[in-house]
């Protein structure tokens, strides 16, 4: 174990999606010195995998630009991908924090120029696209991936496709003999930004979604509609690839349920209401959504978008908690309920329905090293007993991206006023 050269000055962020990277750099940025641990190759997180955001239908890009920019231009804030914080010892304003890297296997001689990727021939699961895909056991995260670095998948490890890669590299940057390696991290405070993960669908057994293929979640539908994506940006189902155009969005899958996730996830209404665009997008002729909803929940500014969408022809809403799902002889699954409007029984088949999944915490309160006070759902709840680990982001509630940040730079705050009373005790 090696000692991190950090002291009890440095702010420690523990995620590097959107508001993991907003909290880094708004500490950075008044001078602060920080540590940002991401477990996965990249930074980014569930934003980078959106196709567009709501409710100005504008690329991810638009926002993940600008804050990589600001992190290559920035010294104070120190990067650790393929990083995973294990422990946290201590008391507010001096902690030591356990971080466990896994091996990468590309060091930072690395240009991503991709020969490496065009060399081996071994392919796995994109994690990136929810796994609707694969790509080559080696490959670059996405194409905003920050580091810019490829990275080896472990399974190619010990065959012939690790040495084709190695070979390919005129640059030296395959290291097959890197190992996993764990360092200490002293800080005086952290700010605990891991994300959200989509609820799992498979959970609500009526639903079918794992037996069914072509019932799938809202945020594989929107790698599906991304151009980006596994198809190129075509609406397909997984079924059997045909053009999938009569879809129903299911909003409050597995939310607002004791038997699931008791809160409202804020953003599944909202979702749907973008991946509605989507199919009128692509199918601006005869492509149709039809929403089946409890109630809408379209607060503050998006609720001009929400009138949008109801005045769209092509988007249908019906009243109505979907009972179950099953499927007909031609793979289409179909819907079945009772509109409240009315109380009709219906029966309805689809091309493909898209389940609007809740979030809840990647890393419940009641997981975190050390003790932490956390809700019914796992969110971390602002208590004195937290000492100076801080909840931003999802990890603190379900939010929204606009939201998300306004919770880390709230959370980066806080974290800087600890430290500055570290610096001013030892002055």
């Amino acid at each position: 174990m090696t000692e991190h050269v950090a002291t009890n000055e440095t702010i420690l962020v523990v995620g590097g999606g959107i508001s993991g990277m907003t909290a880094a750099l708004e500490a950075a940025e008044t001078g602060k010195n920080v540590v940002l641990v991401e477990k996965n190759p990249a930074l980014g997180g569930r934003t980078s995998q959106l196709y567009r955001y709501f409710p100005k239908m504008c690329h991810p890009v638009c926002g993940l630009e600008i804050n990589l920019r600001r992190l290559k231009g920035n010294p104070r804030v120190r990067v650790l991908t393929m990083a995973e914080v294990t422990g946290i010892e201590g008391v507010a304003g001096d902690y030591t924090a356990t971080v466990k890297i896994q091996p990468r296997y590309v060091n930072e001689n690395c240009t991503a120029c991709g020969d490496c990727g065009r060399a081996v021939d071994l392919e796995v699961d994109d994690p990136f696209n929810y796994k609707l895909g694969k790509h080559k056991a080696a490959y670059l995260p996405n194409a905003m991936a920050y580091p810019q670095r490829y990275v080896l998948d472990p399974a190619i490890i010990g065959t012939p496709d690790a040495e084709k890669a190695k070979a390919a590299c005129k640059y030296g940057a395959i290291d097959l003999d890197m190992k996993e390696e764990t360092i200490q991290v002293k800080a005086g405070a952290v700010v605990w930004a891991t994300g959200w993960k989509p609820y799992d669908a498979a959970k609500i057994q009526p639903y079918g979604y794992g037996r069914f293929k072509n019932v799938i979640t809202s945020v594989e539908f929107e790698r599906l509609a991304d151009i980006h994506g596994p198809t190129g940006g075509r609406i397909l189902r997984p079924s059997d690839g045909k053009e999938a155009k009569n879809i129903a969005f299911i909003q409050c899958a597995g939310s607002r349920d004791e038997n699931h996730l008791r809160h409202c996830s804020r953003i599944c209404c909202m979702a749907s209401l973008k991946q509605t665009h989507y199919v009128r997008e692509k199918y601006p002729e005869d492509g149709k959504s039809t929403i089946y909803y409890i109630d809408i929940r379209a607060i503050d500014r998006f609720e001009d978008f929400y009138q949008k969408v109801q005045a769209d022809p092509s988007v249908s809403f019906i009243k109505s908690k979907v009972a179950r799902i099953s499927e007909d002889k031609d793979g289409n699954p179909v819907v079945w309920g009772v509109n409240t409007e009315g109380y009709k029984r219906y029966t309805t088949p689809h091309d493909l329905v898209v389940l609007a999944v809740g979030m809840e915490p990647s890393v419940k309160g009641v997981d975190i090293p050390g003790h932490i006070v956390a809700d019914s759902s796992g969110f971390i709840e602002a208590d004195p007993a937290n000492g100076a680990v801080f909840g931003a982001g999802c990890a603190s509630n379900a939010l929204d991206v606009n939201r998300a940040v306004q919770s880390a730079t709230a959370a980066a705050l806080r974290a800087i006023q600890v430290v500055n009373k570290v610096a001013k005790a030892e002055a």
